[in-house]
């Protein structure tokens, strides 16, 4: 058996590309736009072992190295692992970090379709990659690997999409329209901003976030207790209403309209017509959703499947829901998204 050691996150190497003025999708301009990302091993002399792994909703590049492993799927001693910021997460361009006059509600709507093209960018002139081994990703990361495979149907070989999908589905859409009420809500978000720290906002988000992103079952087996909580009100006060107060509320909402506007068809390209996108995905996809994933479903990508030239289907048999794909704490689910990528790579 293949034994895994964690990399020290402090053994990559930060940096941060500088796109200038950047006309989205939308048709504003996003001045001095930033792109923070980190890397881990060294690239090959033809560029043929670089992976791209994007973050997820609210996460930073720091929050997700875990999965950066000696031995394990992301392997650095064999590939180069770039792990790139989404917009929005408080390191890359964001509300919180963005001067006037694109701050606050002036904060220029950035969708997926334009990470991946700051990322695209990034990578042809900061290490001249023009193909990519292999795209991973979880929850919004995962929308970004789709993305990836969409857009540029020539410049990735392969993506692995965890707990993820190619459009954001009318059902997850009402999940985050109830955590952003929720985070509205809170009295210091008054004329599209907010005026202070949203205390109140944070503890509702955090409550109601808790709900949906593990399973009926996992509450009813108590495993939040093998996570060091002594009682649920101490794991939902501890893990949930702690996780989204480290982040700027302003952050958190801009990354709430990326995530509801994902859509790989969605663009001039497709015109919106989902299963031509997905056909034109030259990729070989590796479809990862957890069986007990409340938001983003199995049935999302199993209506996914019959479009893609090249894809295979094989869900997380986990009861920790949407927080199957990013196993901090389950080794069982991390051996299973691990052998299947570590299969995906050698394909």
């Amino acid at each position: 058996m293949t034994t895994s050691t964690p990399v020290d996150p402090a053994t990559g190497t930060e940096g941060s590309f500088d796109a200038g003025h950047v006309v989205l999708q939308s048709g504003r301009t996003f001045r001095h736009m930033r792109l923070v990302y980190k890397t881990f091993g060294t690239l090959n002399a033809d560029k043929s072992n670089a992976i791209l792994y994007p973050t997820s909703y609210a996460a930073q590049h720091d929050d997700i190295a875990h999965m950066v492993r000696t031995g394990g799927a992301l392997d650095p001693s064999r590939h180069f692992i770039i792990i790139a910021n989404l917009f929005g997460n408080g390191l890359s361009s964001s509300p919180s970090n963005t001067p006037w006059p694109d701050t606050g509600s002036r904060y220029p709507d950035v969708t997926c379709f334009d990470a991946v093209h700051v990322q695209r960018r990034m990578l042809q002139t900061v290490w001249g990659i023009d193909r990519l081994a292999m795209v991973y990703g979880w929850s919004m990361g995962a929308m970004q690997a789709y993305h990836w495979a969409a857009l540029f149907p020539q410049a990735v070989e392969r993506i692995a999409v965890v707990c993820g999908a190619a459009r954001c589905a009318p059902h997850n859409q009402v999940f985050i329209e109830g955590v952003k009420a929720a985070l509205m809500a809170d009295p210091t978000y008054q004329d599209g901003a907010f005026t202070g720290r949203p205390v109140r906002g944070f503890r509702a988000m955090g409550r109601i976030y808790a709900g949906w992103a593990l399973s009926q079952t996992f509450y009813r087996q108590e495993l939040w207790r093998g996570l060091g909580a002594s009682s649920l009100e101490d794991y939902l006060v501890s893990s949930w209403e702690a996780n989204f107060s480290r982040r700027d509320p302003a952050d958190l909402l801009a990354q709430f309209w990326t995530w509801q506007h994902g859509d790989i068809s969605a663009n001039a390209l497709y015109g919106g017509d989902l299963p031509r996108a997905l056909a034109a995905i030259e990729a070989k996809v590796l479809l990862m959703p957890g069986d007990h994933d409340l938001y983003f479903q199995v049935d999302d990508n199993r209506l996914e499947l019959p479009h893609l030239r090249h894809g295979a289907l094989h869900p997380i048999p986990s009861v920790w829901g949407h927080r199957a794909g990013n196993p901090v704490s389950q080794p069982e689910d991390r051996a299973f998204i691990e052998g299947h990528v570590r299969a995906l790579l050698a394909s």
